[in-house]
């Protein structure tokens, strides 16, 4: 072959083949040939086509040396050979294919065929021949599977070539293999039949039965995957009979003979054909369904397959699709219910009962209500499950029957799902659920009563302004309840309708915290007084009236706890007391052995401990972290030690529950003796363990720990049949508790223990969630409930996305409860041999299960028991039993709990561990091994291997990698590899997913080396390749995964536009883990590089991600995906971003639709008409204004706009916001922001009409937005207007309807605060253009000054905490208008009307605000303004975030006041009311602080002395800091603070904060406090009389002030020895400026001598700037007027004054002179900042001092010199010299010797320079600074020409010629 034909294949080295590692070299020579094939040119793919066929064809038939093709190789050479016959010419194919059929290479015959089929159609017999006989008359399973699956693809494309005879003869085969012993077979048996019965070819309905029977009747022996196919196999054959088809219309099938001859003729006319034949589907849905609910229902058939069975529904499901679920999901749910759910035989146990529910609750739930339904199909399904089933009960009406309570708890529950999907439901589900809601409260059965009451709470929870109202109707139903229960006429009802109506009250209550705003707590209160009252009269009746009061009056107690420390620490006395009574210690009579007690009473007992404890339980839950204290604790303890007792005394004593004769006592909630008990030892536990230790006595913590052990350590704690167990395991029936049906399964622990040892929610297999959850059901015995624990409705928080935990039965329960509890597993060794246990193998099993449940969690032991757990364990034989168990859940049990103890337990255990254990080369011979098992188990251990060694995993890479590719080439190792036993264990244990999961490893492992080695990168690139293509779905994820990590360290050897491609495929995949690897593959890829993601995918990409969003909104990551996406591209194109976002925006939501269908009209004012239009119409050019979307894609969409909108105008681009701009820089307009600004308040405006209050929200935030980015933006059309101006009336029309009857508080704060915006952005500044929005702003402004209930807009009367934040945020909306009309002084005239009402409610918000944090009693001033007492600590919790954050700017605002001299803030301080300007105040200097100082001043302290968290958000730490400053800086003063601020312990605190913040903070921060601090210290010392002002103290404020400022003068350069302040440099510019301003403020207020100690002090700090040569950042030029200052400060009257102050200046010139010798030889710009900076200092003391004051004659000279040699030098400090010498000779006018004597000195420098400089004027070649420094020259003669005499002008006149 020549060298020009080695770039198409290389030819194959027969030594590299017969060596060790042929295998690896075939693998890569075919994935080297398969890339060339793409890429080479056609004209050479033709010239050595017949070269590269016999290559192929000889990798796949040639003998030895060539190594068995395996699964790799015959992959890639049938891709090769697909590849090479599309681009080249197929003549040879029909050879290829007879040689691979000669050599029966089924797998390459069918991946052709499957392609080119439709060109070789006269293969199809014979490959139908021989595939059919191999598939019969072969023993190999991988054999057989491949012939089926070759006649499968060769019939995708050859069907028509079928004979008919050989049709049926597949059609008989595939069914007879549907029971086929072989898994595999089963598998593709059921493909074939599928693409047999595909298109037109539909089965008849005996078909289909008897196809259906076939696959149920192989559930019981099918793995996961059989189940798969099977499912798929029987949705297909039962969706095609709801396909169209044409059926003979009955006339014409009665003359058909008669007129056969004419029918021939007239059948080819289409009219005539179409008239004779009726299209309808061949049986309706009903009848569909029927054939799995006739399987389901047979008698005898297993658990199992009625399992499986789900699993063909959830098919079916998803075959028929959307549209025809939702259009027939009334029917289905119909069907689901008459013949599933209330099947006798589905209701014969427990477990029946519950599994049923979960399988309904599956397929409704989880499949058909998230991932199917749309918006609208929600709404209807909620309206038809509460018309056909929550309506019906009770039954009204004669011949009426009612629903099952089976049934209506899954209607329940799932319309307690879709109400939390939906949001936000619209009014006509509020009047289908509502009251039927409430009226299931009161159904006998406990399962429905505690459903509906969560229901109800999803209900009010989901519609926030239905709580109120529902929780009153509720309250008082029990009320009503309570008081007839007394009554001898009271219905036989009334003790479970009472109950009902206790779940439901408690329920709601339990919503309160969640939604603080909606209900006023009296409410809670009122619950309470009707809690203790029961329990206190509870006594006074008999046992059965008595009972029901306890339940109600705990349960409500209990709901009551979760509302927070607020609420109990009032009620915490009354509870304890309570408590004690409820739990009382054992008396005589119960610790007697034969005490006289029914079993009744017995029960009750039980009954009221339990109750109580439950409500103990809720008060440990949300309120131990603040009131449990060391008291509370002791006593709450004790009361649990004597119900702890009780349960001991009880359980001692034996009860007999059902004495011989007697029916057993069984109470309304279907619990006996036994479960009572059970129940209250759940709570002991369950108490115990969130109480803690700490506070348990030694004597309780033993009998606790003992009770605990004993029960699931212990045989005797079996609840089960002893007898039953023990028959069981001696006659071999046991098999594993995880097939136990009985709802114990012999106590197993209801904790999940993960295969994989994880805790994470993913499948192990990467299944989807709907095939897991089935399949999961199989495995487990025991179900959770609701009704199993009443405490689940009086959880805080409901999570949205995650399934709520539904706790298991009590007795279940309880073994889980004591296993928390069990801290230390010592004391349960003794009982391991016990021979009880070896009789009762399923207890054993059991045993097992609890006590690696708790080793697992022993790494949380406390650090006492490590030494003992090491002596225990470092010796024990525990795990020698377990860790070979049939179990694979007990054996990763037991080797998580090896793990864990080998921390604990030391070296010598873990050594002794070791030595049993594997190594590394033992699991990769392992891995080698044919049997399923073993291989699967022995690689996922490699893996977790691999991951646990990292880097020290490298030597072994190698290695690894080659037993990767020989494991991927082995047959045993397929999924239907093997003997006939193993491939039927193979999809259980799939072996491809985990040597993915090794690839994935051992990438980490390389991380970037990766690169370095060809041959490693290339063999894991081809491996990972060829698993990405695998059929298997969980090896493709795996793979991605792979990818994913690879593009970490290699991304270059990586195909991104293919694996786009790839990943897009994914995305439109119905397989669900498929499609959520991709999305997290395509957020890597665009988290790296976003741009190239846009040219690979475009806009397409995310159009398809947006509708993912809508089809299926369950599906995670595809938001991440488009935020990252957006967040790197929207600065380049904004608008696209806008126009996707538009689209969404542009459609309706289905509740809105039906909200808007419901009330029939749409009441807006003409802008919002003309708004709405405008939306119509874009979304009608679009073709899309019939499309829905759901509500939470256009939420989405809304932030997304919100995200365009903030990195836009944080983007710098000014293009974007300024149309004129951009215009001038000829930058095209038609894709910027701005211009797209009408259509943002469009969509800002459907959002506002929209009626789900998540989107009326961010609408808000978008046009606020829109605001704040635009305020300023010019009209493009218009040059003295404003862009905004012209889209006011459309904002207006955005904001009212947040002041609708439907709006919310949130919407209602969030409105107020849009409009204050709006008013203070400055685009309308005449107050009487402002229109509407101020209007609305001085209406809740109104509405704020009253006491009561505040009430804005059309809105009805809102709660106590709703109307507290709407003051709030009005008050805060109009701090915000003072704080920018420093900016905006229009503002002054908006705010003016309303000064005396805002200077009152500021500060009272602050009182509030303060009163609040400290927790005081302050809040009961009952003035107009304050909050209302009765709700203050209740509504501490809810408004404390409100007013944290807004404080900060309110007390800007109030600052902004003062400084002003606002004298109603000066009132309001002093206490006055509203409109009192004149406040009295007492004493003419001000001596007392003002009324409200104190509370001001600690909000100020508070946050100035906590501003060096380093937790706290910078902006908002720069913010409330920076506000502070601004109200200190008046605060101080003594018309506010009086003389307080100089009370020594205040003083001390204050100055020792100020010292502090001098020390931390930023520049910007340090300019305020030094304006503070002169401030204080000037007006506070001022303000003295004693006279002590003339002397400055050391521990004055002046002398504070006076060391804060010089420490951070000294911190201010990088020559600083200690750490430098940070800022930017205008800040830190200010800084320095303000402590120079402070030196001379305070030397001013000093008359003595000291002044000019202060004065040198100063001087000498600026000394140090002028000497400084750290940085090249100028600091002294900015502040040389604060040097200036210095100079200027008038000398003090003492005697040497004038003398010191000559000398200091004296001395300063002469340092300004050093500092520029010392520059002598240096350049750059450090040595030019400096010289020039003391040329200038130099100049500026020579004209500032006094003319009296002394300068000796060298220093003058000297100074001379320099300037005149700077000036001479022609250098860049020329222009400087040249304006110094201009300084000083005008300077020299006034007729100060001194600068006489320079300008005589400096006179001829100049005329020289002129000299020097006129040839270089004169030819043009002068510099640009030498021009300005002659210029300053002229100026200097012209001055001094102007000064001088008029005999020597004529003289000077001539020089200047």
């Amino acid at each position: 072959m020549s060298t020009e034909d080695a770039t198409i294949i290389e030819e194959i080295e027969e030594s590299e083949i017969s060596g060790e590692n042929g295998e690896m070299y075939i693998f890569q020579w075919l994935c080297s040939t398969e890339k060339r094939l793409v890429d080479v040119s056609l004209g050479d793919l033709k010239s050595k086509q017949a070269d590269i066929e016999a290559a192929l064809v000889k990798v796949i038939s040639g003998p030895s040396p060539y190594p068995p093709p395996g699964r790799a190789i015959r992959n890639v050479v049938a891709r090769c050979l697909v590849t090479l016959y599309t681009r080249s010419e197929t003549r040879t194919l029909f050879d290829t294919l007879q040689s691979f059929l000669k050599y029966a290479s089924l797998y390459c015959v069918g991946e052709l065929m499957s392609v080119f089929g439709s060109q070789f159609m006269s293969f199809m017999a014979e490959i139908a021949t021989i595939t059919l006989r191999t598939a019969k008359s072969s023993n190999l399973p991988l054999l057989r599977y491949h012939a089926i699956c070759a006649l499968r693809k060769t019939l995708t494309t050859a069907k028509k070539a079928v004979p008919d005879g050989t049709v049926k003869d597949i059609i008989k085969q595939m069914r007879y293999s549907l029971t086929d012993k072989c898994l595999p077979v089963q598998r593709a048996a059921a493909e074939v039949l599928i693409v047999m019965y595909a298109n037109d070819n539909h089965p008849s309905v005996h078909d289909i039965d008897a196809i259906i029977t076939l696959c149920v009747k192989s559930l019981e022996t099918a793995d996961q995957a059989t189940r798969h196919s099977l499912s798929q196999l029987v949705g297909h054959l039962l969706a095609s009979t709801q396909v169209e088809r044409a059926v003979p219309s009955p006339e014409s099938s009665t003359k058909a003979k008669s007129t056969a001859d004419s029918a021939d003729a007239e059948s080819s006319s289409p009219s005539h054909a179409a008239s004779q034949d009726v299209t309808k589907p061949l049986q309706t849905p009903a009848e569909m369904f029927l054939h799995l609910s006739s399987q389901y229902n047979k008698p005898n058939i297993s658990r199992k397959c009625r399992i499986g069975l789900f699993e063909f529904y959830a098919a079916l499901c998803v075959k028929l699709g959307a549209n025809f679920v939702e259009n027939n999901y009334a029917l289905f749910v119909s069907h689901l219910m008459t013949e599933i759910v209330t099947s006798p035989r589905n209701g014969s146990t427990r477990y029946d009962i519950l599994l049923v529910r979960r399988l309904v609750e599956i397929l409704l739930r989880d499949l058909v209500g998230v991932r199917i339904l749309s918006e609208q199909g929600q709404i209807s399904a909620i309206q038809d499950l509460a018309r056909a089933y929550l309506k019906r009960w009770p039954a009204m009406m004669p011949g009426q029957t009612a629903p099952s309570s089976t049934v209506l708890a899954i209607v329940l529950r799932e319309v307690a799902g879709l109400l939390q999907q939906l949001g936000n439901a619209p009014p006509p589900v509020h009047d289908a659920v509502a009251e039927p809601l409430v009226t299931l409260l009161a159904h006998p059965s406990h399962t429905v009563r505690v459903n509906a009451a969560w229901t109800l709470r999803c209900f009010c929870s989901s519609t926030p302004l239905r709580l109120p109202k529902t929780i009153i109707t509720v309250f008082d139903l029990l009320q009503r309840d309570i008081t007839t229960i007394l009554s001898p006429a009271a219905p036989s009802d009334i003790n479970t309708r009472s109950l009902g109506h206790a779940y439901g009250l408690a329920a709601l209550v339990s919503i309160v915290p969640e939604r603080p705003l909606y209900v006023a707590y009296d409410v809670s209160s009122k619950v309470l007084d009707m809690a203790i009252q029961l329990l206190k009269r509870a006594g006074e009746h008999d046992v059965k009236i008595a009972g029901i009061e306890v339940e109600v009056a705990w349960t409500l107690i209990a709901s009551l706890m979760s509302l927070g420390p607020n609420f109990v620490r009032a009620h915490l006395p009354q509870l304890l007391v309570l408590w004690r009574n409820a739990l009382p210690k054992p008396t005589s009579k119960d610790t007697a052995s034969n005490a006289a007690r029914s079993v009744e009473e017995w029960m009750f007992l039980l009954h009221v401990r339990e109750s109580a404890l439950g409500a103990i339980l809720c008060f440990l839950k949300h309120n131990s972290s603040t009131l449990v204290t060391l008291d509370v604790g002791r006593r709450i303890a004790s009361v649990l030690g004597n119900a702890l007792s009780f349960a001991n005394n009880f359980i001692n004593q034996r009860v007999e529950e059902t004495p011989e004769g007697q029916i057993p006592v069984v109470n309304s909630k279907g619990l006996t003796l036994k479960g009572r008990e059970a129940l209250l030892r759940r709570r002991v536990y369950e108490c115990f363990t969130v109480l803690g230790f700490s506070n348990i006595p030694d004597a309780t913590q033993t009998t606790l720990l003992q009770s605990a052990v004993a029960l699931f350590a212990s045989a005797d704690g079996y609840a089960g049949s002893s007898v039953q167990a023990a028959i069981a395991s001696s006659s071999g029936t046991f098999t594993s508790v995880w097939t136990s049906v009985d709802g114990y399964a012999y106590g197993v622990t209801f904790t999940q223990i993960r295969e994989d040892g994880s805790e994470s929610t993913q499948d192990l297999h990467s299944r989807d969630a709907i095939e897991a959850a089935i399949d999961n059901l199989h495995r487990k015995p025991i179900f959770g409930a609701y009704e199993h624990d009443t405490l689940t409705l009086c959880q805080t928080r409901v999570p949205e996305n995650e399934r709520q935990f539904e706790p298991p039965p009590p007795a279940t329960a309880l073994v889980d409860t004591a296993i928390d509890l069990f801290q230390t597993i010592t004391l349960l060794l003794e009982s391991v041999r016990s021979a009880k246990l070896e009789r009762n193998t399923g207890r054993k099993r059991r045993y097992y299960q609890c006590i690696y449940c708790v080793g697992a969690c022993s790494s949380q032991c406390d650090v006492s028991h490590f030494r003992q757990a090491r002596d225990t364990f470092g010796s024990s034989q525990v795990t020698s039993d377990t860790l070979v168990d049939g179990d694979s859940v007990l054996r990763y049990a037991t080797s998580e709990s090896i793990g864990r103890l080998a921390s604990l337990g030391g070296t010598t255990f873990l050594t002794n561990q070791i030595k049993q254990l594997t190594t590394v080369n033992v699991l990769m011979s392992l891995s080698n091994d044919p049997h399923p098992v073993v291989h699967y188990w022995a690689l996922n251990a490699l893996a977790r291997v691999i991951n646990a060694a990292s880097l020290g995993y490298a030597s072994f890479v190698s290695g690894t990698l080659g037993m990767l590719l020989k494991t991927y080439l082995m047959d045993s190792h397929e999924c239907e590899g093997g003997v006939l036993s193993n491939a039927n264990l193979s999809g259980d244990y799939p072996a491809y997913p985990v040597v993915c999961q090794i690839i994935d490893a051992v990438i980490n492992v390389l991380g970037p080396d990766i690169q370095e080695s060809t041959k490693t990168r290339t063999l894991v690139l081809n491996l990972v390749h060829e698993f990405s293509l695998e059929v298997d779905e969980s090896a493709r994820v795996e793979a991605i995964k792979c990818i994913q990590h690879f593009l970490m360290f290699a991304p270059e050897h990586v195909d991104i536009p293919d694996l786009v491609g790839q990943f897009r495929g994914y995305l439109s995949s119905s397989r669900r883990p498929l499609k959520v690897s991709s999305i997290n593959a395509l957020y890597q890829l665009v988290q790296k590089d976003a741009l190239a993601m846009s040219k690979l995918g475009g806009d397409q990409l995310v159009e398809n991600l947006f509708s993912m969003l809508d089809d299926d909104a369950s599906v995670e990551g595809v938001r991440s995906v488009i935020s990252s996406w957006l967040g790197q591209t929207v600065v380049y194109n904004p608008s696209a971003w806008i126009d996707l976002c538009q689209r969404i925006m542009s459609r309706t939501t289905a509740s809105q639709q039906v909200a808007d269908a419901a009330s029939r009209q749409n009441m807006r004012d003409d802008e919002g008409e003309s708004l709405s239009v405008g939306m119509t119409q874009d979304s009608g050019e679009g073709g899309r204004g019939h499309l829905t979307s759901r509500w939470r894609t256009q939420l989405f969409a809304l932030q997304c706009l919100h995200q365009i909108c903030t990195l836009v105008a944080e983007s710098g681009r000014r293009e974007h916001l300024d149309v004129p701009f951009a215009k001038a820089q000829g930058i095209p307009t038609s894709g910027l922001l701005a211009s797209r600004v009408p259509d943002l308040i469009k969509m800002a405006f459907t959002a506002s009409t929209a009626y789900v209050t998540e989107i009326r929200l961010e609408g808000l935030v978008l046009l606020r937005d829109i605001i704040e980015i635009f305020a300023t933006s010019p009209d493009p059309a218009f040059d003295d207007l404003l862009l905004l101006e012209q889209h006011q009336a459309p904002i207006t029309a955005a904001l009212t309807p947040a002041f609708s009857a439907d709006s919310t508080p949130e919407i209602l704060a969030s409105a107020v605060q849009a409009c204050a915006v709006f008013v203070g952005c400055g685009v309308v500044k005449d107050v009487h253009r402002m229109g509407r929005i101020l209007k609305l702003l001085t209406t809740a402004l109104e509405q704020s000054k009253d006491s009561g209930m505040v009430k804005l807009g059309e809105t009805g009367e809102l709660s106590p905490n709703a109307s507290a934040m709407l003051r709030i945020s009005t008050v805060s909306a109009w701090a915000e208008l003072e704080v920018a009309s420093v900016r905006q002084v229009y503002l002054k005239k908006v705010v003016e009307p309303y000064r005396s009402s805002l200077a009152t409610l500021w500060i009272v918000s602050l009182r509030d605000y303060a009163s609040i944090r400290t927790d005081s009693e302050f809040l009961h001033d009952q003035s107009s303004v304050a909050l209302d007492s009765t709700y203050s600590s209740l509504g501490k919790e809810v408004l404390l975030p409100y007013y944290a954050q807004s404080w900060s700017l309110i007390l800007q605002a109030v600052a902004t006041a003062m400084q002003s001299n606002d004298p109603y803030i000066l009132a309001a301080m002093h206490g006055s009311e509203a409109g009192d300007a004149k406040p009295q105040i007492n004493g003419a200097q001000h001596n007392e602080p003002a009324v409200l100082f104190f509370v001001v001043f600690g909000l100020v302290f508070e946050a100035l002395a906590s501003s060096t968290d380093s937790s706290a958000v910078v902006a908002q730490h720069q913010s409330s800091v920076l506000g502070s400053l601004l109200a200190l800086k008046c605060l101080v003063t003594p018309e506010y603070a009086g003389k307080a601020i100089m009370e020594p312990t205040i003083f001390d605190e204050f100055i020792s904060v100020c010292y502090r913040m001098a020390m931390t903070e930023t520049a910007s921060v340090q300019t305020h406090l030094i304006e503070v601090l002169s401030t204080f210290a000037t007006s506070q010392e001022v303000a003295s009389t004693d006279g002590s002002i003339e002397v400055l103290s050391p521990t004055s404020p002046r002398a504070h002030c006076l060391r804060i400022c010089s420490y951070i003068l000294k911190h201010s350069t990088s020559a600083s020895r200690g750490p430098i302040i940070q800022g930017d440099i205008s800040d830190r510019i200010k800084m320095i400026t303000a402590c120079f301003s402070a030196f001379t403020n305070i030397a001013l207020t000093v008359t003595t001598n000291q002044r000019e100690d202060i004065r040198g002090v100063a001087i000498l700090l600026y000394s140090d700037l002028l000497k400084d040569e750290s940085s090249d950042i100028d600091l002294v030029g900015p502040t040389l007027p604060s040097l200036k200052g210095l100079l200027d400060l008038p000398t003090s009257t003492a005697r040497d004054a004038r003398e010191r102050y000559g000398r200091l200046v004296h001395a300063l010139l002469s340092s300004c002179l050093l500092n520029i010798d010392g520059m002598r030889g240096r350049d750059g710009l450090i040595s030019t900042k400096k010289i020039k900076n003391n040329l200038l200092a130099a100049v500026l003391i020579l004209t500032v001092i006094p003319a009296t004051t002394k300068i000796g004659q060298a220093v003058l000279e000297h100074c001379c010199f320099l300037i005149s040699q700077k000036l001479l030098d022609a250098s860049e400090m020329t222009l400087t010299a040249a304006h110094c010498a201009k300084t000083l000779i005008t300077a020299s006018t006034t007729g100060n010797p001194v600068l006489r004597h320079c300008a005589r000195l400096l006179i001829p420098s100049l005329i020289e320079y002129i000299a020097k400089m006129a040839p270089l004027v004169n030819d043009g070649s002068i510099t640009e600074s030498h021009a300005a420094a002659i210029g300053e020259v002229w100026k200097a003669f012209s001055a001094f020409f102007v000064s001088v005499a008029e005999d020597h002008s004529t003289l000077f006149a001539a020089l200047k010629v």
